[in-house]
């Protein structure tokens, strides 16, 4: 009879334990339980739940989290997985808090198909965690080169003297490098002897920075070309927006839905006869971020950017008002890079042609009107400008 009997589980993820709960596709409670977060566990949990019935869907909380290894193994067993919300305080205050009813409150919103989500592949898992370690070493190698500015600030004189001019690059190079055990002073020494460490730990985070963004461009550019080459989109960038919204794209159901999940879509605020628009204070800020520094190097360097931002001056929008709408553009058009990436120009032919033509890239530059470091990422693909790259291939033929 289990066998036949269509049933929903429910699980309450924890960093040491699984609580599983099964209801009937008719909502009635069947059974609970408790398994370790452990491979073994997570096998005896799957089999537990499918002797009592042929599993419709699993509500999980916390797929991108605690509940991660249970949502891979329930995949990989064919069931249909969908990520839950936690329940409201208010719900949590009329009926209490515990393991067994927080996982029949994700069976039951698992059978209601309420506020459910996709969950994100692995492909997410790996960009998350680069892109984690990547933004731990920039944010150590910040506290690192803050540190070095302080302690010569309050360093001996003599010393003060002898790094105060240097640029941080120079000066982390020549720290690196001093011999501390050559001061006369005791405090001298010491001083130059913690700057050392210092400077030694900014060289091995600044290159630790660097091997992890070159991962990240490799990952991304094999997950969506497009939106790498989409002109302003750096690796982490890119990363980042796949993070937020998973490398299955089928998990977002519009553009508006992914323009609210980056907090770039204005929130209504009418009332009566007013009708306003707010600014989103809401949905991922780290992919707003990623909208706004692609916003940023459009409006110093694209051309049609920056003839958009001259229009709206006219009209009278201050900058804070122009970002916001570029904003809500570009994620209109990254959403399309997600969802419907188009093929990508090869562009490694043009370094071939331009050196066979005996030309440097200052020469291609000067003729193009545009900065040597441009032609140098079109060329190595790191920059994408379909019109740019064409005239460029047409110009080769022609010289």
């Amino acid at each position: 009879m289990s066998a036949l009997r269509r049933v929903v589980i429910g699980a309450d993820t924890h960093l040491d334990t699984n609580h599983l709960a099964v209801l009937t596709d008719t909502g009635k409670p069947l059974a609970d339980a408790e398994f370790p977060t452990s491979p073994a566990g997570y096998d005896d949990a799957v089999r537990w739940a499918q002797s009592l019935g042929t599993i419709c869907i699993a509500g999980v909380e916390g797929t991108s989290s605690y509940g991660a290894g249970l949502t891979r193994v329930l995949q990989a067993a064919g069931i249909e997985v969908a990520e839950v919300s936690r329940p409201d305080r208010a719900a949590r205050g009329r009926r209490g808090k515990s393991d067994p009813l927080d996982a029949y409150a994700a069976a039951r919103a698992a059978l209601a198909g309420d506020r459910l989500a996709v969950p994100k592949d692995e492909h997410t898992t790996a960009l998350r965690a680069l892109l984690s370690a990547r933004r731990s070493a920039v944010k150590a190698h910040t506290a690192a080169t803050n540190q070095l500015h302080a302690l010569l600030v309050t360093a001996p004189a003599e010393l003060r003297e002898r790094y105060r001019r240097h640029h941080i690059t120079a000066l982390v190079a020549a720290l690196a490098q001093c011999r501390p055990a050559t001061q006369g002073d005791p405090t001298s020494a010491a001083v130059l002897t913690a700057a050392k460490a210092l400077a030694q730990r900014v060289k091995f985070l600044e290159q630790q920075r660097q091997d992890l963004t070159a991962q990240l461009d490799g990952l991304v550019g094999q997950i969506n070309p497009a939106l790498r080459a989409a002109y302003g989109v750096g690796p982490h960038t890119a990363a980042q927006l796949l993070v937020t919204a998973g490398t299955n794209p089928h998990r977002l159901r519009s553009e508006a839905s992914f323009a609210a999940l980056c907090g770039a879509a204005p929130v209504p605020a009418s009332s009566g006869t007013i009708t306003r628009h707010r600014l989103s204070r809401g949905g991922d800020r780290a992919a707003n971020n990623a909208l706004y520094r692609i916003a940023l190097v459009r409006m110093s360097s694209h051309s049609q950017t920056r003839d958009y931002v001259e229009r709206q001056v006219t009209k009278g929008r201050t900058k804070k008002e122009i970002l916001r709408l570029l904003k809500r553009a570009i994620a209109r058009e990254v959403f399309r890079l997600l969802t419907r990436p188009g093929p990508v120009d090869d562009y490694r032919d043009l370094r071939a042609a331009r050196q066979a033509k005996n030309l440097t890239l200052a020469a291609v530059a000067q003729h193009f009107g545009v900065p040597i470091i441009t032609i140098s990422r079109l060329e190595r693909g790191h920059q994408r400008n379909d019109t740019l790259a064409n005239h460029y291939r047409q110009w080769l033929t022609a010289a």
